[in-house]
């Protein structure tokens, strides 16, 4: 072989050895969703976070997701295979997910894990959550003032501390709009289930709920309200535009791709470390859609002026005096509850009926 061949044979190799390099120098970052990404609501948003990620980062980043992953072993060995394939910094999106992250994360040390709205860290885990009570509040607002037959209905997944809060959240500010407001709740058992979620739609419209709100998924409860005529909706996590401006008046939409970016970022400049992120209307983590004209002007208007003051700070939406179900004191006149009591929450506030499943 001539010294030119050999010369050129290195060239090549060198050539090869720097692209797989400038590969490697990717950060690679993965996404476990527990619904599809085409459910419009909770997964379709923190989809649109790994997008923005995609966008602001270019080619320094690598984005692999799996969707519709069960919580449970499904979860852990989706978040093993995720991490086996090099992933830098693993999101895992919803609060089943939190033992099978932690499980993973023992046995992959150098990978960052974080996961949302669950409460078990470790030095490579963090977690982020949403204050989604804080934009139910203003649903409830708007929901009581909007209800002609007094009954809302609920659509609830699991009776967690999450969804108890946003219950609580929307009855108190409902029944404030209106002090003759009841609530009907349906545990659906579910954060996606279309057929599951229509039908509880139509069993609170059959019990009187011309207003219904949810904590599911997907927008099959607007279908079943739109079906059904003069039922207004709300949408969850996510616009859900295609059924404004009526029967869907107004949203809570999770905004994920600043926290996404930064985190990403932090990896990259290895500053990530370990900690426990809980943001709301004021740090943008939580929006309140468009208030259609659906919604009368008195009502958007005290709507976006409760928007604001949560959103700034002067107003928590857990503040006495309150009680609890049953009837014993809780918060007293302007007491605002603390943290650690809203995130273990595991009662329903007076004027609820009916009990929260074990």
């Amino acid at each position: 072989m001539t010294i030119t061949k050999l010369l050129a044979g290195a060239a090549l190799a060198l050539g090869l050895a720097g692209a797989a390099g400038a590969a490697d120098d990717k950060t690679r970052v993965g996404f476990i969703y527990v619904g599809p990404i085409g459910d419009g609501g909770y997964t379709f948003e923190h989809n649109q976070g790994r997008l923005a990620v995609e966008e602001h980062f270019g080619d320094k980043v690598e984005t692999v997701y799996r969707e519709s992953v069960p919580e449970g072993a499904d979860a852990e060995r989706a978040i093993t295979e995720m991490a086996l394939k090099g992933a830098d910094l693993i999101f895992t999106t919803s609060f089943g997910f939190m033992d099978a992250t932690i499980a993973v994360a023992k046995k992959f040390p150098e990978v960052k894990f974080e996961h949302a709205t669950g409460y078990k860290t470790a030095p490579n885990v963090s977690t982020y959550s949403a204050r989604f009570y804080e934009g139910r509040a203003v649903q409830g607002l708007i929901a009581g003032r909007m209800t002609k037959s007094n009954i809302v209905g609920y659509i609830a997944s699991y009776p967690i501390p999450e969804v108890i809060r946003g219950i609580n959240a929307a009855f108190i500010h409902a029944r404030k709009a209106n002090p003759d407001v009841e609530f009907k709740i349906v545990w659906a058992y579910t954060w996606f289930d279309p057929a599951k979620e229509a039908d509880a739609a139509q069993a609170l419209i059959e019990q009187g709920a011309d207003v219904i709100l949810q904590h599911t998924d997907s927008t099959a409860p607007h279908a079943a309200a739109e079906k059904a005529g003069g039922i207004a909706t709300f949408g969850q996590a996510s616009d859900m535009a295609e059924y404004a401006p009526f029967p869907r008046v107004s949203s809570i939409i999770d905004n994920w791709a600043p926290y996404y970016i930064a985190r990403t970022q932090a990896v990259m400049d290895g500053t990530w470390q370990s900690h426990e992120v809980w943001q709301g209307i004021g740090d943008g983590m939580v929006e309140i859609g468009e208030i259609t004209d659906a919604v009368p002007a008195d009502v958007k208007a005290d709507a976006l002026a409760l928007t604001a003051a949560i959103g700034s700070g002067a107003y928590h939406p857990f503040t006495g005096p309150l009680r609890r179900q049953d009837g014993s004191g809780w918060l007293a006149a302007g007491e605002v509850a603390d943290d650690p009591t809203l995130l273990g929450m595991d009662f329903f506030v007076e004027g609820l009926t009916g009990e929260i499943p074990q």
